[in-house]
């Protein structure tokens, strides 16, 4: 009889075994070790596996978003924004970075007290990929956060039109009959849906905030077929709002550092690059210029030890590539400073305003790559950068940079500074200058190729 009752017992006992891995874990190695007789022996031969722990994502949780959003809590998916892609720059700079988080109302109210203070009044936008659609979420004074969803521009749709449209762009040989159809895509996926909500509370400034795939995307080419997005707002890209020095510095009797090299070692010559140092620092009307061998990190540090410049233009190569942080790079006289040793230049204190990298080459598209050029202002210590997405031609370049330096004490914002700098260009208005007419090649530059690629990275105050 009592045999009869440990028979009954011992299968219960092995099912209470047999859902818990941590008791399994902790049998003695003499039982686990029969334990496949004994489990013949209850009639079950299943394996015992321990469930392998579910992976948290590096960054933003893309389905749980959706879930908040679904919910209508708009001021939860934005704090799970801002928290995951903080997340994810930090694993690709493999570090803390400097933050504040702040809520949807600490947001507006930045937003609010910079339009006071420059008179531009700019609104957040969050554009997010999924598999099934694409999520847009904006913050703007004077109203709620606004969360609009475009199902036509899933991941597949969205990265297809991406390419299409970057290559389009980045060959000045093409027509507006090759670039347009898909910068009129795009604009009706990223821009069109909060069209009505940007004109309803004044806005003339946007702040993008980009998922995967679309932080090396030329915005200022995207097109409404009437204009280009530039041609309506300033514009400006951020890693994470909690990630920005969101400080208004007025740009106004500052001096620049201008350096760079017109050749290389192992690198194709730029030979517009001493034109273009004279140029800036003729347009601004203070600076220093050092060209070639006296182009080392080492001299930019002992300058800004004499003199905290303001501004810090380098004319030379600089590559975003994929991989890790340390395969980005821009290249000094004597030196290639990887992307992990930016903080090493000590812009962030005294604090650099505006860092600039005018031949600046980024891999399109790749999901590192574009971590790096988006990451450029927290990375390097600077409150924002103004660099281009591919290396323009040595007279576009010279064009656009000596414009944008005469409109930077002009205009009330650096990203306004940038926006009247592209609209003379694409609408052909820019002078024509000795310098220019002497290197002259016949291109046409209002086509987005020779002014879209300049993006301005961080601060846009």
């Amino acid at each position: 009889m009592k045999a009869l009752q440990s028979q009954q017992i011992l299968p219960l006992f092995l099912g209470i075994l047999l859902s818990t891995a941590s008791a399994l874990e902790n049998l003695p190695s003499a039982i686990a070790a029969d334990l496949p007789d004994v489990l013949r022996e209850a009639g079950t031969t299943q394996p015992i596996t321990t469930p392998a722990p579910v992976a948290k994502p590096i960054g933003l949780d893309v389905a749980q978003l959706g879930r908040s959003l679904d919910q209508g809590d708009i001021a939860g998916g934005i704090q799970q924004i801002e928290l995951g892609w903080q997340r994810q720059f930090e694993n690709y700079y493999q570090g803390k970075l400097t933050s504040r988080l702040r809520d949807v109302d600490q947001i507006t109210k930045v937003l609010a007290k910079n339009h006071r203070k420059t008179g531009q009044k700019a609104a957040l936008i969050y554009i997010v990929p999924a598999a099934n659609h694409l999520e847009l979420v904006l913050i703007a004074p004077g109203g709620i956060p606004v969360h609009r969803r475009v199902v036509a521009a899933n991941r597949d749709a969205l990265t297809a039109m991406t390419k299409i449209f970057r290559n389009a762009v980045t060959n000045p040989t093409n027509l507006e009959v090759a670039y347009l159809p898909s910068a009129q895509t795009l604009y009706q996926w990223m821009i069109a849906p909060l069209e009505a909500d940007l004109k309803a509370r004044g806005i003339n400034t946007l702040i993008f905030c980009l998922g995967k795939g679309l932080r090396s995307l030329p915005l200022a080419a995207l097109h409404d077929g009437q204009q280009f997005l530039v041609e309506k707002y300033s514009l400006a890209i951020i890693p994470a709002f909690n990630l920005l020095d969101n400080r208004v510095t007025k740009l106004k009797n500052v001096q620049v550092l201008a350096m760079g090299a017109s050749e290389f070692k192992d690198k194709n010559a730029l030979p517009g690059v001493p034109l273009e140092l004279s140029a800036i620092v003729s347009e601004l009307g203070k600076g220093e210029r050092w060209l070639n061998q006296s182009f080392t990190v080492e001299t930019l540090k002992a300058r800004r030890e004499i003199y905290p410049f303001k501004i810090v233009h380098l004319a030379t190569h600089a590559q975003f590539l994929p991989g890790d942080v340390s395969q980005s790079y821009i290249q000094f006289w004597d030196d290639r400073l990887k992307q992990n040793q930016f903080k090493s230049l000590g812009l962030r204190s005294p604090k650099v305003q505006l860092l600039v990298l005018s031949a600046c080459q980024t891999a399109l598209g790749d999901a590192q790559a574009e971590l790096g050029f988006a990451g450029l202002a927290v990375q390097s210590g600077s409150k924002a950068a103004l660099a281009s997405l591919w290396a323009v031609s040595d007279t576009g370049t010279l064009r656009l940079m000596s414009e944008f330096y005469r409109q930077i004490p002009l205009a009330p914002t650096k990203a306004e500074a940038l926006r009247q700098t592209q609209i003379e260009i694409l609408q052909g208005n820019k002078t024509v200058t000795a310098s220019d007419s002497n290197r002259s090649d016949n291109a046409d530059y209002t086509h987005p190729y020779y002014w879209s690629a300049f993006t301005l990275v961080g601060n846009p105050w």
